[in-house]
């Protein structure tokens, strides 16, 4: 299985980013895992990487409730990004509390491959990998 180069982990709550860098460090799966905390910051991080010549994350974890910019308002920014670097990353979105609607809404983002509900198991990630990194 192909070895990541990066994963950027959004989300607001310490603890989930804990558990799931924890997680995805002891899977060796990826060289680099970096940790935001809400919308805005990941738009900077892509940004700062885009401006720099940086790699962006080959895979993308992102919760949809979060504060200052939540997940759709992220993927609203995302969108507007030129195209060939939003090519770069595979987002999915995480959430504990999905309704019928955030579910629904999901589906008008092309750059959501799935949704997973919190927390993230290894088998979520084997998975992950095995659809779209062989």
């Amino acid at each position: 299985m192909k070895r990541l180069n990066l994963i950027l982990l959004v989300d607001d709550d310490e603890t989930t980013n804990y558990l799931n860098k924890r997680l995805l460090t002891r899977m060796e799966i990826a060289d680099h895992i970096e940790v935001v905390t809400n919308g805005e910051e990941a738009l900077t991080f892509l940004n700062d990487a885009i401006a720099q010549g940086q790699p962006l994350p080959d895979l993308m974890f992102l919760d949809i409730k979060m504060p200052v910019m939540d997940g759709f308002e992220f993927l609203d920014q995302y969108h507007q990004l030129p195209e060939t670097y939003q090519k770069c990353i595979l987002v999915m979105m995480l959430t504990s509390s999905a309704s019928f609607y955030d579910l629904e809404k999901l589906k008008k983002y092309n750059a959501v491959e799935q949704h997973i509900s919190k927390p993230l198991e290894e088998a979520h990630v084997r998975e992950i990998l095995k659809q779209h990194f062989q």
